[in-house]
C-alpha cells in the first residue's frame, strides 16, 4: 500500500505555504486490463491515485504499487464504498460483471446504482466510465446483453447527479487485450477458416494508447460537460479486413476466409474458444457485439483531448506495437489480469480442518542436487510454453475438457515467460501468493466441484542442495466434489509425482549455470 501522509498529499511553495493538493483519482477496476494500464498514466499526469479492489493483495506486486493507496471495497456492496470514495475528485469506473452468470446485467445495474449514489454522497467531482460503442439505429432491446448492459450502466452514471464522461469504444487493439488476442490467434492459427457472416461487419478499432490518453484527459473536462463520447481510431474495417491486415503486419501469408450465414453466436464463441486463449464465456459477448456495425458517430472528444500532432494511431501501427510488446515479453496487463468473473477467490485454508470441511491433500517432497536459486528458476518458470513437467497429454486433455464446459483451459499461458507476480493468470491457475526464492501458491480457476490449490516450495539445504516440496489441495463441494477427488486420485502418482521428479531433474540441469 502506498503512503498517504501529508508529504504526499500536499505540495508546498517556495515560502512554505500550503498549496492546493493535486487531485485524487479513484480507480475501480485497477486489477483489470485497462485499469492496470491507466494507473501509471494518471500518476505520470500528476494525480494522486487510490485503487479500489476486492482483494488489495492482487495489486501488491504491480510496479506502481508503492505510489498508490489501495482500499478494500466491492462495488456490489454499498456499505464498503463510503470510505473508498472519501476525498475523491474523479472516479474511474472500469468494472463489469460480464460472465458471472445469466443475471450479470442485474449485477451491473446494482453496482452502477451503488457507485453513482456513493459518488454523489461523497462529493465526487466527476465520473469517467469506459463503455461499449453502440451500433446506429439498432433498438437497445436487440443489442447483445454485453452492449445492452454497458449502455445501461452509462445511463445510470449519467443520471447520478455527478458530471459523467462515458467513453464508448469498439474493439481495443493492444497487447494482451481480449479483442487483440482473439484476432491474433484466429489469424495466426488458421490459414484457412470458415467464418460466420459477422466477419463482414464494419468496425472502428482503437489503439489502447489512444484510449488511455482520452481517459486521462476526461478527468479534466469542465464541470458542465456530462455526456457520452464515441472514441475510435482513424480506420473503419471489416473483421475480415482486420485479419488480412494483421497477417500483413505479422508477415504471414494471406488468409483464406470463407463465410457461412448460419453460425450462431453460441457456436461462434465455441469455435473462438477452441482456437484462441479467450474462453467461450468471454468470447460470446465479444462475438455478439460484432453482429452490428460499430462505427463512431462523432469525434467530439477531440475538443477536450486533442489528437496528437502525428494523428491517431492507425490499425496497422497498433498491431505492430502490440506484437512488439508480445515478442519482447513486455505485456503490462492482459485480458486475464482481472479475475475470471465467477472464479473461486477463497484463500488457501491454513488449517486442514478449516471450517470443519474436508481438505484433501497430495504431498510430494524431493531432495535436489542443485542450489535453491536453480530450483526456484524452474518453479517460477512453470506453465505456459514450459508446461507442467509431467504427462503433457493429461494436462492437455484436462485443459480441453475445461474449455468444453466453458472454462479457461490451458491457453491463457503466462504474462511474462520468466517472472510471476500475485494476481497473474497462469494457464488455468492464478498466482495467489509468491515469496521469491521460496514459495509459489496457485489457485485453480478451472471448472471444478470444489476449490483447488497447488503449492510449490523451495527450502535451501546449503549452497548446492535444496528440497522441493509440492502440495496439491482440494476442498470438495458436496458429493460431486468427493467423487471427483477419488476419481482422479489414482493418477496423482503419475501427474503430481512425475511433476516433482521432473522439476528436480530440470533444476539439476541448471546447476552451475
Amino acid at each position: 500500500m502506498g503512503t498517504t501522509g501529508n508529504d504526499q498529499d500536499r505540495i508546498r511553495g517556495d515560502h512554505g505555504s500550503a498549496e492546493k493538493p493535486s487531485p485524487r483519482a479513484l480507480v475501480a477496476g485497477a486489477t483489470g486490463y485497462i485499469g492496470g494500464r491507466l494507473v501509471p498514466e494518471l500518476l505520470d499526469a500528476g494525480y494522486r491515485v487510490r485503487c479500489l479492489a476486492r482483494d488489495p493483495r492482487r495489486l501488491r506486486d504491480q510496479p506502481w504499487a508503492g505510489r498508490v493507496e489501495t482500499v478494500k471495497a466491492d462495488v456490489t456492496r454499498p456499505d464498503t464504498l463510503p470510505d473508498a470514495f472519501a476525498d475523491v475528485d474523479v472516479l474511474y469506473y472500469l468494472v463489469h460483471a460480464l460472465g458471472t452468470g445469466a443475471d450479470f446485467e442485474e449485477t451491473d445495474r446494482r453496482a452502477a446504482l451503488a457507485v453513482g449514489r456513493a459518488a454523489k454522497a461523497a462529493g465526487v467531482r466527476r465520473i469517467v466510465y469506459l463503455g461499449g460503442l453502440s451500433p446506429r439505429q439498432v433498438p437497445e432491446r436487440l443489442l447483445s446483453p454485453h452492449l445492452r448492459s454497458r449502455a445501461e450502466v452509462g445511463r445510470i452514471l449519467l443520471a447520478s447527479g455527478v458530471p459523467t464522461a462515458q467513453l464508448r469504444a469498439a474493439v481495443i487493439i493492444g497487447s494482451g487485450s481480449a479483442s487483440f488476442e482473439m484476432l491474433r490467434y484466429l489469424t495466426e492459427r488458421l490459414p484457412v477458416m470458415v467464418t460466420p457472416s459477422w466477419v463482414n461487419t464494419r468496425i472502428q478499432p482503437i489503439a489502447v494508447r489512444d484510449v488511455l490518453r482520452c481517459l486521462v484527459a476526461a478527468a479534466g473536462l469542465p464541470d458542465d460537460v456530462s455526456r457520452s463520447f464515441d472514441v475510435g481510431g482513424p480506420d473503419v474495417l471489416t473483421y475480415r479486413r482486420m485479419m488480412d491486415r494483421y497477417a500483413s503486419v505479422a508477415r504471414l501469408p494471406r488468409r483464406i476466409v470463407l463465410t457461412v450465414p448460419v453460425l450462431t453466436p453460441g457456436l461462434s464463441s465455441l469455435w473462438v474458444g477452441l482456437v484462441t486463449p479467450v474462453p467461450s464465456g468471454i468470447a460470446r459477448p465479444l462475438v455478439e457485439s460484432l453482429r452490428h456495425e460499430v462505427v463512431c458517430r462523432e469525434h467530439d472528444i477531440a475538443r477536450y483531448a486533442p489528437d496528437p500532432p502525428q494523428g491517431l494511431i492507425g490499425f496497422d501501427e497498433a498491431v505492430r506495437l502490440a506484437l512488439k510488446r508480445v515478442r519482447d515479453a513486455d505485456v503490462a496487463t492482459r485480458w486475464s489480469s482481472a479475475s475470471l468473473p465467477g472464479a473461486p477467490s477463497d484463500p488457501l485454508p491454513s488449517d486442514p480442518d478449516w471450517s470443519g470441511g474436508s481438505l484433501y491433500e497430495d504431498r510430494r517432497e524431493v531432495p535436489v542436487d542443485a542450489g535453491p536459486e536453480a530450483l526456484w528458476r524452474v518453479v517460477e518458470g512453470i506453465g505456459g510454453d514450459n508446461g507442467w513437467y509431467s504427462f503433457p497429454l493429461a494436462w492437455s486433455l484436462r485443459g480441453l475438457l475445461d474449455r468444453l464446459v466453458g472454462g479457461v483451459g490451458l491457453r491463457r499461458g503466462r504474462r511474462d515467460p520468466h517472472a510471476l507476480r500475485v494476481g497473474d493468470s497462469l494457464d488455468f491457475w492464478r498466482v495467489e501468493e509468491i515469496e521469491p526464492g521460496r514459495l509459489l501458491r496457485l489457485r485453480a480457476e478451472m471448472r471444478l466441484p470444489g476449490r483447488a490449490w497447488l503449492e510449490l516450495t523451495v527450502t535451501p539445504d546449503g549452497p548446492s542442495r535444496a528440497t522441493y516440496r509440492q502440495r496439491a489441495l482440494f476442498r470438495p463441494h458436496g458429493l460431486a466434489g468427493h467423487a471427483y477427488w477419488w476419481s482422479v486420485a489414482p493418477f496423482h502418482a503419475i501427474v503430481f509425482g512425475g511433476m516433482a521428479r521432473n522439476i528436480a531433474h530440470r533444476a539439476r540441469s541448471y546447476r552451475g549455470s
